[in-house]
């Protein structure tokens, strides 16, 4: 274990990306501690305090790492981003022109990316402006709140997921791992310390069960995640002008789960947007903290189908059965026992229906079994926020997704890897 880290540190271009990735990290956790202009910090801490906190605004708050409730720069978090890129790849199937973009490589994806970027601003603003009335009206947590400083917190905000929306990408290009991933992650993590202790002065069930459903969480997460389908690849003999190649045999590995914490991350950004349109109005809001608690069946039941769902699209949107068998056919490619072209699809179809599905059910059930579990032992909110399935599965998703391009890094270099 402390191996690996040593030969990690010792590549320069591996540890410049660590420590780039720590760096931006760092500050992405300072700016959740730096307040909006004009906010009234105790009014905000009796609100989350309250019943305001087990609700919705709970979760959102989680995934902000408790910048929401300071008001901060980065009270938003990176939600507004996920939204929009949610929004685009489902537009992308049903709109021709987006679908031609994708189609069109590096370039397409620039402008579409481009375009995310845009909703994301409009989506933040509406957000700020959501919460800057909500708070305002329900515990004047903005003094002297009038039309400008009410903009002020608006544009303070928007802006602060501009920079998260740009320092997420420079982590995916510069440092290591998805960024937007990482910062979610680190949002998670912040909150652990709350977590722990609320289990820690929790009763004597939850101190006992606990941990035995964590270490099962993370060990499942781990087991299932890092299961593949290996489907056997053969390559022909090629002549490339007097060269003739000679031929081999390979395979593909298809994950298990091969859209990764995704589908909880799309389902959480679903989620939240009830709750930014009923900020609006406080009647609305009292209503989905009264009936929409994340703890309630309604929640818990829409988590589930939306996992479900953005599992199956998700995947749809990684991995294209039709053109997979035609790279494999253009690089005379083929599955022993399956004609290449169209019956090589079908069977990629078909093996990727019956991995997608227990993968998906699997997604769902530790992201709403444990918090039925916790809820029903009477767990602290904060122990239910920070240590409940949805947390876990992101958390280890993350990181085993980031071990495993730090795993591709060393194998590069002629290290010996850390995943076994």
């Amino acid at each position: 274990m402390f191996a690996w880290l040593v030969n990690a540190w010792r590549v320069p271009e591996l540890r410049k990306r660590l420590l780039f990735t720590a760096g931006v990290l760092a500050v992405y956790r300072f700016g959740s501690w730096v307040p909006a202009p004009g906010i009234n910090e105790q009014a905000l801490s009796s609100l989350f305090g309250g019943s305001a906190g087990n609700g919705v605004l709970g979760l959102l708050n989680l995934f902000s790492g408790s910048a929401l409730s300071r008001f901060s720069l980065f009270a938003l978090g990176i939600m507004p981003y996920v939204t929009a890129s949610i929004i685009f790849q489902v537009l992308a199937v049903v709109v021709p022109s987006l679908e031609r973009l994708q189609k069109e490589g590096e370039a397409g994806y620039a402008k579409i990316t481009q375009y995310t970027r845009y909703l994301t601003v409009v989506l933040a603003a509406a957000q700020a402006t959501g919460y800057a009335f909500l708070f305002k009206s329900q515990v004047n947590a903005i003094q002297n709140a009038n039309a400008g400083r009410i903009i002020l917190i608006i544009l303070t905000l928007t802006a602060g997921t501009a920079l998260l929306m740009w320092m997420g990408e420079q982590i995916t290009k510069r440092g290591i791992g998805n960024g937007i991933s990482l910062l979610i992650f680190a949002s998670i993590l912040a909150y652990a310390p709350e977590g722990i202790s609320g289990w820690i002065n929790g009763g004597t069930s939850a101190r006992l069960f606990f941990p035995l459903v964590a270490l099962g969480i993370v060990v499942s997460v781990v087991f299932v995640m890092e299961g593949q389908r290996r489907i056997p690849i053969q390559y022909a003999r090629r002549q490339l002008g007097n060269r003739q190649t000679t031929g081999g045999s390979t395979y593909m590995p298809l994950s298990v789960v091969m859209a990764g914490v995704i589908p909880i991350i799309f389902a959480a950004a679903i989620l939240a947007v009830p709750q930014t349109v009923g900020s609006f109005k406080p009647a609305w809001n009292i209503w989905l903290q009264n009936n929409f608690s994340p703890t309630g069946w309604k929640y818990l039941l829409a988590e589930a189908l939306l996992i479900l769902m953005m599992t199956y699209f998700y995947t749809s949107v990684v991995f294209n059965p039709v053109d997979q068998a035609d790279n494999l056919r253009k690089y005379n490619g083929y599955i022993p026992g399956i004609r290449p072209g169209p019956p090589t699809a079908a069977y990629f179809d078909r093996v990727l229906n019956r991995l997608t599905f227990p993968g998906a059910l699997f997604l769902a059930a530790v992201a709403v079994a444990p918090s039925i579990f916790i809820a029903q032992f009477h767990f602290s909110q904060a122990t239910y926020r920070a240590l409940g399935g949805t947390s876990v599965l992101i958390v280890v998703g993350v990181a085993l997704q980031t071990m495993r391009q730090m795993e591709s890094q060393m194998v590069m270099r002629h290290y010996e890897g850390f995943l076994r």
